[in-house]
Formats: structure tokens, C-alpha cells, sequence
């Protein structure tokens, strides 16, 4: 039987532990006693775990083993903000599929009210983020930045490929770049960086910033989609090449 995963808020050489709402869904709801087994996420490392102690609002782990794990794909995600229930599928899908980071943004045509809020959505964000990388097992958690002006972003120093997908892009293809990217990291997993505009598509000056800080434009496919589907579908073709 698959054991169930957890994600260490405090741990050191030997030893590891939940608290809060994590902590307290193992004692309540799930009745965990001592002595139970579990795969528990710490520093970015998964060890085969025992239960050593259950509090109301702690439990604490002994770390048996330390377990080999597949790392996060070597991808951020920069997505405009756009409605935040779509945001939210899109977060906890982005984080199932392997991305990295998600750099959440504001555009142009980002709504006045979303951006004004997307501060104080943060947290809950991340902990979508958390319990997504629980429910596939990942071994880390995805870092979300707090929410930042789109050109901050585009102007950034990075060593990544950087790519933005655009509308009006025809001859250029995600999967393109992505595979040039490949073969030109050889033996080494190039690390990735792509855009999703937000619905309206990047404004005529977004798309000159863009091109301006070296960014590529590229399209994955004839068709118009929304946001959450775009990142989607754009982390799949991704995944594709370097898992």
C-alpha cells in the first residue's frame, strides 16, 4: 500500500514535524497513533518516516531512510493574473505537473480589482501549491512570488531560455524552442522560463518589452485559449522533452 506523503514544517538530521493544520488533520480527522509509517518531504529530500509522537497540534517523525525522488522540472511559470478560482486550478495543476515557481504578474489588461487583491491571495495560493505537491507526490513545494509588475519580471536577470506565448506568433512553436533548448544544454537540463498573458492577450507595448530583454515568442497552437489552459497545455509540451 502507498504510504501517505507529508511536508515537514521543521526538521533536522534525525527528525522532522507538522504543525497546524496539517498537524491537526493527522490527529483529528485521521486518528494517526506512534508507530505509523509515512514518506515525509523535508529540505527538499523524502525519507521513509515512523510516526514518533501525535499532539493536537503537532507530530513528530522519526527519519528511517531517506527515499529517491524525482526533482521538480526546472521550469517557472510567469502567469498574469487573471480570476482567481481559475488561477487557483491553474496553480494546483501547474504544481502537479512538476513546474518549479510560479511568478504571478500584473499586465496591462490584468482587472484593476484582481491585481489590487492578488497580495492577499498570496498565501492561500501557496498553500494550494502545498497540497497539491502532497497529492502527487511531489518532494518539494513549488516557490510562489508575491504578485509583481509584469515589466519588474520581463527585465529580471536570468540564465534561463525565455520564452512568452503569444497570439499573433505563427511560424514559431513552443515546442520548437523547447526542443533547441534541449539540444543546445547537451547533457544538462536547461532551465526554462515562460509567459502567460492574460485574457485579452499582451498589449502592443507588453509584447515590445518582451522582445526588448531577449524573450522568444511562441505559439502552441491555431486555437485561443484561456489561461489556465494555456500554462496546461504549455507545461505538457514541456514536460514532453525533459522528463
Amino acid at each position: 500500500m502507498t504510504r501517505r506523503r507529508w511536508i515537514a514544517d521543521q526538521w533536522d538530521e534525525a527528525s522532522a514535524s507538522l504543525s497546524g493544520a496539517q498537524a491537526e488533520h493527522m490527529a483529528r480527522v485521521l486518528r494517526t497513533q506512534p508507530g505509523m509509517q509515512v514518506d515525509v518531504v523535508a529540505g527538499g529530500h523524502v525519507f521513509h518516516a515512523q510516526v514518533a509522537a501525535v499532539a493536537p497540534h503537532e507530530v513528530r517523525f522519526n527519519l528511517i531512510a531517506e527515499i529517491q525522488a524525482d526533482p521538480a522540472l526546472p521550469i517557472t511559470l510567469v502567469i498574469s493574473i487573471f480570476k482567481f478560482d481559475h488561477m487557483e486550478w491553474g496553480i494546483e495543476k501547474a504544481t502537479e505537473l512538476g513546474v518549479a515557481a510560479i511568478a504571478p504578474v500584473i499586465a496591462r489588461r490584468t482587472e484593476k480589482h484582481l491585481a489590487q487583491a492578488a497580495g492577499k491571495r498570496v498565501e492561500r495560493w501557496r498553500r494550494i501549491a502545498q497540497e497539491a505537491a502532497k497529492q502527487s507526490r511531489r518532494s518539494d513545494v513549488p516557490l510562489i512570488h508575491d504578485p509583481a509588475p509584469l515589466a519588474e519580471r520581463v527585465r529580471a536577470a536570468s540564465d534561463a531560455t525565455r520564452i512568452v506565448l503569444a497570439e499573433q506568433e505563427r511560424t514559431m512553436t513552443l515546442r520548437s524552442l523547447v526542443e533547441n533548448a534541449v539540444n543546445a544544454s547537451q547533457n544538462e537540463m536547461p532551465s526554462l522560463e515562460f509567459a502567460i498573458g492574460p485574457e485579452g492577450g499582451w498589449a502592443s507595448e507588453e509584447e515590445a518589452l518582451f522582445d526588448a530583454n531577449g524573450w522568444r515568442a511562441a505559439s502552441i497552437g491555431p486555437r485561443i485559449l484561456r489561461a489556465e489552459t494555456a500554462a496546461i497545455a504549455a507545461l505538457a509540451v514541456v514536460a514532453s522533452f525533459l522528463e
